[in-house]
């Protein structure tokens, strides 16, 4: 989750929100990402997205299997939609997204019943370093 952060910061220094996201396999970093949103000018652009689209590229594979995410916050729906399609094997996230979670806070668009790939699952893992980076980030905003 550190390497997570520090991806974060590097999307809060370019004027993003600060999530960051890698891709863990076999013990080491194979994707990294942060948010390119308002940069890349992609709606896309999420810290889940392109540490998946990192990670594939270097293993060569779309299939992430045996991969183990890890982000600052709990994923929306899209970037959740995209670890089922990749099969990723675990994700542990920092802090609860209360208004576009889609593990539990909003949706369960992770393990849903009706998919037959299921993800292991840990939230909470730095969530208040995670939460007050995002605070820290709107804060300056208002």
């Amino acid at each position: 989750m550190e390497e997570a952060l520090r991806s974060a910061q590097r999307a809060l220094e370019a004027g993003e929100v600060p999530v960051g996201a890698v891709v863990i396999c076999q013990g080491k970093i194979v994707g990294r990402g942060w948010n390119r949103n308002i940069t890349d000018s992609d709606p896309t652009a999420h810290a889940e997205i392109i540490a998946l689209r990192e990670a594939g590229a270097s293993l060569g594979n779309h299939r992430l299997s045996g991969c183990d995410l890890f982000v600052t916050i709990e994923p929306c729906p899209m970037c959740a939609g995209a670890m089922v399609h990749a099969r990723i094997q675990r994700i542990i996230y920092g802090a609860d997204d209360p208004k576009a979670g889609a593990v539990h806070s909003v949706m369960q668009v992770l393990n849903h019943p009706q998919l037959n790939h299921k993800l292991e699952v840990r939230g909470g893992v730095l969530a208040g370093r995670c939460a007050g980076l995002l605070q820290m980030f709107f804060q300056s905003r208002r």
